[in-house]
């Protein structure tokens, strides 16, 4: 027959397609796992999300933090003594793939955060990823952030509801 696929043509295409269901939901749940991770203070699960090498260019004020080294001195020497509490939510994220191991991806990110000194700061920004599968393992190779705004929230503040 011409035309028609074969039984091992439609059985690849099935788990190509079964793949990338698998890689989408892994890389949702990076993107998920560095908010839970950075606003829990869960090193372990904020570390897992990037590659040894990978690069995390926070942009201005911040600066742009290479490897794992790096990571760790961008959250625990800049970001955590600024930080009282974070709470980051993350939308709309766009996956695009570009072959079987390697994702772009894009989201939005609000955050709602506390200072050390209890100023409430309200952030919105753009996450660009560069998602790499290496040895079957899916994690984050360059994350690229684009601050839209970040500004005091006068006369708010984060507290916990009365009992």
């Amino acid at each position: 027959m011409t035309g028609s696929k074969t039984t091992q043509e439609m059985m690849e295409a099935l788990l190509r397609r079964v793949d990338q269901l698998e890689s989408r939901a892994a890389l949702r749940d990076l993107v998920t796992d560095y908010c839970l991770g950075f606003d829990t203070h869960d090193w372990d699960r904020f570390i897992g999300i990037w590659h040894p090498d990978a690069v995390w260019e926070i942009g201005p004020p911040f600066g742009t933090f290479h490897g794992h080294e790096g990571i760790r001195e961008a959250v625990y020497e800049i970001l955590y003594p600024v930080w009282r509490e974070t709470h980051h939510l993350t939308s709309n994220l766009r996956l695009d793939f570009s072959d079987p191991d390697h994702a772009r991806g894009v989201c939005n990110v609000d955050c709602m955060g506390a200072t050390k000194d209890d100023i409430v700061q309200m952030i919105s920004a753009t996450y660009t990823d560069d998602f790499e599968r290496r040895d079957g393992v899916w994690k984050i190779a360059k994350r690229h952030v684009v601050i839209h705004y970040f500004n005091p929230v006068p006369g708010a503040e984060m507290s916990a509801p009365a009992a």
